[in-house]
């Protein structure tokens, strides 16, 4: 039975959230701190965390950064902070995905289920092994050749491409936000420059993608930044 932690400090929501999920099958713990939230993670891993930000004891952030000092279990955030820079904060952080309060219940569950079935496949094979090849649609890439194959013939990619496509295949199924990428492949002075990203995705797609005006795999999470889906 797939286990879900819950982390909030309001009654109201932690009672919805167990209701709706048990009655969906779901196993649930739940949590009103982060202090409990880690301590009942180390107790026993769940198979996903859906974490509210603002917890009594410290800041929700704070709780992603301690589960990722050790695990890779989905996070999903549900908070009233709909600030951008708070997202981006979170996603940064580690989190898989970020719902902004109110939310409907159906959504949520969608959501969950997606970061649930992401972590599954990458844990299945494509979790960026060093000596494993990733593959994307009818190509295969050796990040550590640093080779592009599409049916047997190579495919070229520039040094940005390559250090982009790196970073999203390294994290498989996780979102990773506009600023990350911009920072880690053109430095933090460019971190408002999203059209060089936009401009070099669209190139990664034409070389990698079956389809680039419809892809499957180099996806764009508007508004917030992109994902590899294996």
């Amino acid at each position: 039975m797939t286990r879900i932690l819950v982390v909030d400090d309001e009654p109201q929501i932690l009672r919805a959230l167990r209701i709706n999920l048990k009655s969906r099958t779901y196993e649930v713990e739940t949590a009103a701190n982060g202090v409990d939230a880690l301590a009942s993670a180390a107790r026993r891993l769940p198979d996903a965390v859906l974490l509210d930000l603002g917890l009594p004891d410290m800041d929700g952030v704070e709780v992603i950064l301690g589960l990722r000092g050790w695990t890779t279990v989905p996070i999903v955030v549900l908070s009233g902070r709909a600030d951008p820079q708070e997202k981006i904060h979170a996603l940064d952080a580690g989190a898989d995905d970020y719902v902004t309060k109110p939310f409907a219940m159906e959504e949520l569950l969608a959501r969950l289920r997606a970061v649930i079935r992401r972590h599954q496949q990458a844990n299945a094979g494509v979790a960026g092994a060093e000596t494993s090849s990733v593959r994307l649609g009818s190509c295969d890439i050796d990040l550590v050749a640093h080779s592009v194959a599409r049916e047997g013939d190579p495919v070229r990619l520039t040094r940005t491409e390559w250090a982009l496509l790196e970073i999203l295949l390294r994290h498989p199924g996780q979102l990773v936000s506009t600023a990350r990428l911009l920072a880690d492949v053109w430095g933090n002075s460019h971190t408002g420059e999203a059209g060089y990203l936009r401009f070099h995705m669209a190139r990664l797609r034409r070389k990698l993608e079956d389809d680039p005006q419809n892809p499957r795999h180099l996806m764009t999470e508007y508004g917030t930044g992109y994902r590899f889906v294996p």
